[in-house]
């Protein structure tokens, strides 16, 4: 049986008690959190669990709210916990059950969500005693509660980005790779909602104006909707996939086109793929996980696109040498925060040096699989330099038969900011900011195109 946080129990009662409206989804947002905390179980992986185990007890409003309500309860964490401790004389009680992570999610729907103070109380106050551990402390989260709910504008007002809502190893890293001032803007850029980004297959401006979005300046349309993505127009007839702005460019950068063979390792879920066999390459895409090649084959299927899907460990695989490869390698996803908020919880410095070994294998492995003059990008979706700039650097020492190709702004569609002095490709969360948050800003990417000898 999977371990539980402190707190919660696998068990059910024969008979449970009625549950009251809306406490099963703050309920499954608390267990989010706590394992995403306690047992760095990704977010999605345990809400999914549980709102597909408890199917037949949520309706859609109760799904996205838990989301909600788990997804914020992340993004401001240091923000919360800040509230509570000074609101806590004794701090959080040791054996308090799931105390604390009832009084996380409640918090964050007083200071974050449109959910009204006496409901966000009320529930989390009934949820406190539900649970025999906590339940002694029902009179504490009340009290704590409310005075959180009477104190929010101070709250809100003394809290900082960097300070307060980063993980310190993140923003002691950040500080000394791109200074104060950039540190700050990326960690205030993971405040906000994140962006829903598509790539067309043909005419942005078309699908922009029909969506209700805009065209960005590197062709993929942003959109404002929050209306489910299968619903959307287009999305059923395969026209469209979804893929965040700054994911879309280091397939381009290859400039795939018809008759072109490139294999994309690490390619599942396949949005760099899609944009490569849209554009008439042929694509033979090597994941090492079946399930997520399933996935990745029934978006093509979709898309009407053609690839040759292979289950392999790239470090493995093997064929006759290609005229390119896209490596989109595993590492710490550091630049996904905003779109994925536990990440910057669930990660050590520790998970650094594993990863970075992997990615130096594998850049190898990709100049192997390369032809004679033919090009690799190299990309990952992160703000750690060991896992970009760093790689790069490496592999042109230790590989003289390769030599970097410089990316051009006008390959990204004029975006100067996003290439280093070196060449290479570097967004950051708070490139392409504008006065609407949701229209803003891109995912945290690094990538590199590499030229073998020939």
């Amino acid at each position: 049986m999977a371990r539980q946080p402190r707190g919660f129990h696998a068990g059910r009662p024969e008979t449970p008690a009625p549950t009251p409206p809306g406490m099963a989804a703050r309920v499954a947002a608390a267990r989010a959190v706590a394992e995403a905390l306690t047992l760095a179980r990704p977010l999605e992986e345990r809400l999914a669990a549980d709102l597909s185990l408890r199917a037949g007890g949520f309706d859609p409003r109760d799904r996205a709210l838990a989301r909600s309500i788990a997804t914020v309860a992340l993004r401001r964490l240091g923000t919360i916990r800040k509230a509570l401790a000074r609101r806590m004389e004794k701090g959080m009680p040791k054996r308090g059950g799931a105390l604390e992570w009832t009084l996380i999610v409640a918090t964050a729907q007083i200071l974050f969500l449109d959910t009204p103070d006496h409901a966000a109380v009320d529930l989390a106050v009934k949820a406190t005693r539900a649970d025999p551990a906590s339940a002694p402390f029902a009179a504490l989260a009340n009290a704590v509660l409310r005075a959180i709910a009477r104190d929010r504008d101070l709250i809100l007002a003394s809290s900082d980005p960097l300070d307060d809502d980063t993980p310190a190893w993140l923003a002691q890293r950040w500080r000394a790779t791109y200074g104060e001032s950039a540190a700050r803007a990326i960690a205030a850029a993971h405040r906000s909602e994140p962006t829903l980004d598509i790539s067309v297959k043909s005419d942005p401006s078309g699908w922009a104006a029909r969506l209700g979005g805009i065209v960005l300046p590197t062709g993929s349309v942003r959109l404002d909707t929050h209306q489910a993505v299968a619903e959307l127009e287009g999305y059923a007839a395969g026209e469209w996939w979804v893929q965040d702005a700054a994911a879309a460019l280091p397939a381009r950068l290859l400039r795939p086109r018809a008759g072109m063979r490139i294999v994309d390792l690490c390619a599942a879920p396949g949005g760099k793929a899609a944009e490569l066999a849209a554009a008439g390459a042929e694509v033979t895409t090597v994941d090492r996980s079946a399930e997520r090649l399933k996935l990745l084959a029934a978006n093509f299927e979709r898309l009407r696109l053609h690839s040759e899907i292979v289950v392999a460990d790239a470090l493995t695989f093997d064929a006759p040498p290609f005229d390119a490869v896209l490596l989109d390698t595993p590492c710490t996803a550091t630049g996904t925060i905003r779109r994925h908020p536990d990440v910057g919880w669930i990660k050590r410095p520790g998970d650094l040096p594993p990863l970075v070994k992997l990615q130096a294998q594998l850049i190898d492995k990709a100049v192997a699989l390369t032809r004679p003059g033919g090009a690799i990008v190299y990309c990952v979706c992160s703000l750690e330099p060991e896992e970009g700039e760093a790689q790069i650097a490496a592999v042109l020492r230790r590989n003289p038969d390769v030599r970097r190709l410089p990316i051009a702004a006008d390959e990204i569609g004029g975006l100067a900011e996003c290439v280093t002095p070196a060449g290479d490709l570097r967004t950051l969360p708070c490139h392409l900011w504008g006065d609407n948050p949701r229209r803003s800003g891109l995912d945290g990417f690094f990538a590199a195109r590499l030229i073998k000898a020939g």
